[in-house]
């Protein structure tokens, strides 16, 4: 057996035989500019030089940044703060501004909204995984325009508001999703952050009200084209993981085994979820030592993979530049060591 990237990915993620398990180092800007250097590769070149399997693709967008430097527009019109390694909002615009009919939301059936992601599926797609990149799908993209704490609020104070506000959202995605699926990626992928390090950021009971039937909708286009369709989301979301499998959730990510047991995930949702991520970029891989990370690949492997698939093995987020790069490279040995076992048992 020697699949292709894209073929080793559909078949981990629905439970099939594979030749080995597939990974995925996925990292930030500045993270990506010391690798290049450490490892004497460009930028564009590292993800063939990590073997990463998944390609996300994304809206063909200028950066806007600010006149002082200090924010970075997104194409819904959210500032994001530059001198910040992750995600960090700097300017909700719907907090100062509230009415919906007076914003300018984008427009997702602009002619060259997706030109890049056509020319990286023409030059990539019969290697590569490809899906395309819907980070901030609902909850966090009604957020970064209304702010966190205001959102919170209006959830419980103003639920008319926000659903107004998340069904703007959701048309705009489910227009995207539509072009995405007619250029040919292989899957959806969303991100949406509901849990913090000690529980649900909100009840369950609210996210089933705002956000299932509407996270539904937006899986919807994807199952009936039979395509998998991977969510991340952080935090202790235990309480509505079964929903997220009724709506038909194919693959977890990113499993951080600092708030998600790995055993219990497993014993109890293996048989119907497949997981992306299990290391931790919380603790083990910029706090620990190689010998630490070896041992959390391979815990993570035994504990999340059902008979060597099921799993794609991956940081649990991207990569910091708090991260040695000693670690990653323990990192990158044990996966290889488990995918030499798998191949020589095959």
């Amino acid at each position: 057996m020697n699949l292709t990237h894209k073929e080793r990915v559909r078949r981990a993620l629905l439970h099939q035989s594979l030749d080995r398990l597939p990974t995925q180092i996925n990292y930030t800007q500045v993270t990506a500019e010391k690798l290049a250097d450490f490892f004497g590769i460009s930028i564009g070149e590292l993800p063939w030089r990590l073997d990463n399997h998944l390609i996300r693709v994304d809206i063909s967008f200028p950066q806007q940044i600010s006149p002082d430097g200090r924010s970075r527009n997104d194409w819904w019109g959210v500032g994001h703060d530059t001198k910040e390694e992750g995600y960090f909002i700097n300017r909700s615009p719907l907090l100062t501004n509230k009415n919906l009919d007076d914003y300018p939301w984008p427009d997702p059936y602009e002619p060259g909204l997706l030109d890049d992601a056509r020319q990286t599926i023409q030059e990539s797609g019969q290697e590569y995984f490809i899906v395309p990149n819907f980070g901030w799908a609902l909850f966090e993209r009604a957020w970064s325009l209304r702010g966190l704490e205001q959102t919170l609020m209006d959830m419980v104070l103003d639920a008319g508001y926000i659903s107004d506000l998340l069904d703007r959202i959701e048309e705009i995605q489910l227009v995207l999703i539509q072009r995405y699926l007619d250029l040919g990626v292989d899957g959806g992928y969303f991100g949406d952050d509901y849990g913090a390090q000690k529980g649900l950021l909100f009840s369950p009971r609210l996210w089933r009200e705002l956000i299932k039937p509407r996270l539904e909708r937006l899986f919807a286009p994807f199952l009936k084209r039979d395509l998998p369709v991977i969510m991340h989301s952080d935090g202790q979301i235990q309480p509505i993981l079964p929903d997220l499998i009724e709506i038909g959730l194919t693959t977890l990510n990113p499993v951080q085994p600092d708030v998600l047991n790995h055993q219990w995930l497993h014993a109890n949702y293996g048989d119907r979820l497949s997981f992306y991520g299990g290391v931790s970029t919380q603790t083990v891989l910029p706090h620990g030592n190689p010998d630490q990370v070896r041992k959390a690949v391979k815990t993570a492997v035994h504990m999340l993979a059902s008979s060597n698939t099921g799993l794609i093995i991956a940081p649990s987020h991207r990569l910091m530049s708090d991260v040695p790069f000693s670690n990653l490279e323990a990192l990158r040995a044990a996966v290889e060591e488990i995918n030499h076992h798998i191949d020589k048992n095959n």
